[in-house]
């Protein structure tokens, strides 16, 4: 049977997860890492996307992605073909890097944005790696509590837009929303394993 097609509206984000093969590690070392921003910063020059939200995990990453140019199939294949023949060469390796097809949803809403871009800042915690967002290296979410130079792909305008004031005060808010969810899940989890 044949796979659907992906739907690409240009002027959307999509929430995209992409998943190590038998949920292997996609990132085994910083260099991993630094290769994976590598292709991002190559790919950009050649396809120019926007990014507001990323998170690299040990074994998947999510990208809150959208590219007005190309589809986001295109830029996904560009972006996974490329990882995965760096993974391969050194690790000597052959066959599948990535589990399947990539996951893609489409945001539609304002409120979607920020759940999403909540959801991948706090993906680390979920999977009990740090205690805060801002502990994590490899998520977008240092340049939203911080004031540091962005990546040319990453837009963190995107999401901070949402937000009334000034650039300064539209960071602190998103931040403390990420932080109250941050406390919400803790108090579930700790519900549920006090009932448990």
């Amino acid at each position: 049977m044949a796979r659907a097609k992906r739907i690409w509206i240009p002027s959307r984000f999509y929430h995209i997860v992409t998943r190590g093969n038998r949920r292997d590690p996609l990132f085994r070392c910083h260099t991993d890492f630094h290769a994976f921003y590598h292709i991002l910063d190559q790919l950009y020059e050649k396809i120019p996307f926007e990014l507001a939200s990323y998170c690299l995990m040990t074994n998947h990453y999510h990208l809150q992605l959208r590219c007005k140019e190309q589809s986001i199939s295109k830029v996904m294949s560009l972006i996974n073909k490329r990882y995965a023949n760096y993974y391969n060469t050194r690790y000597r390796l052959t066959g599948h890097v990535f589990e399947k097809r990539y996951y893609d949803k489409i945001i539609e809403t304002k409120e979607g944005m920020l759940e999403v871009s909540r959801y991948i800042h706090l993906n680390p915690i979920r999977a009990q790696m740090i205690k805060r967002p801002e502990h994590y290296p490899w998520s977008s979410y240092h340049f939203y509590k911080y004031n540091k130079a962005a990546p040319a792909y990453l837009d963190t305008h995107s999401v901070l837009k949402y937000y009334a004031g000034v650039a300064g005060v539209q960071k602190r808010l998103y931040c403390e929303s990420v932080e109250e969810r941050d406390r919400c899940y803790m108090k579930t989890v700790e519900t549920l394993n006090n009932y448990y």
